[in-house]
């Protein structure tokens, strides 16, 4: 809980232009050899409202993370932590992610 401490310094050390802000985008999907529950049901329910060819459905989740840090690399390796320790449950699921400059 440390870092909630330091947000107010971080934030203070981004507007003088030491560090940077960064949004990372974050799509959390079921691995494809798991069957995704929500899909089937969402899938069953677009046909049942006449929406045709739709051959796969998997729900996930997206995730917005705005960050500090002193490189894009740096970035990167916050939101890869922050995915593998928590957003994402590798034993089910997989992510992805895109990260830009604020």
């Amino acid at each position: 809980m440390l870092y909630g401490y330091l947000l107010p310094y971080l934030f203070h050390l981004s507007k003088i232009g030491i560090m940077k802000q960064y949004l990372a985008k974050i799509s959390v999907l079921p691995i494809k050899e798991i069957l995704d529950p929500q899909g089937k049901a969402v899938m069953l329910g677009l046909n049942n409202l006449g929406v045709s060819g739709v051959q796969d459905i998997r729900v996930g989740k997206q995730i917005e993370m705005k960050l500090s840090a002193n490189s894009t690399d740096d970035a990167k390796k916050q939101v890869e932590t922050a995915c593998q320790k928590l957003l994402a449950n590798l034993i089910m699921e997989y992510y992805e992610f895109e990260i830009a400059e604020l």
